[in-house]
């Protein structure tokens, strides 16, 4: 099962957020929700969850 591109319930509603794919086992796919065309990142999950601890992501 696919779950696709999604973005926090918490978002900010003026849309200035990231989505973020986790169906690839191998990388946390991460995207400009404003713009989902001009790429993304592809990150191994354990850079992600890195990231998310030292709060990079914000």
């Amino acid at each position: 099962m696919t779950r696709g591109w999604f973005k926090s319930s918490r978002s900010n509603p003026n849309g200035a957020c990231v989505e973020i794919n986790l169906d690839d086992p191998q990388f946390v796919r991460v995207r400009d929700s404003k713009n989902p065309t001009s790429g993304e990142l592809r990150l191994p999950p354990i850079a992600w969850r890195s990231a998310l601890r030292h709060g990079l992501t914000t």
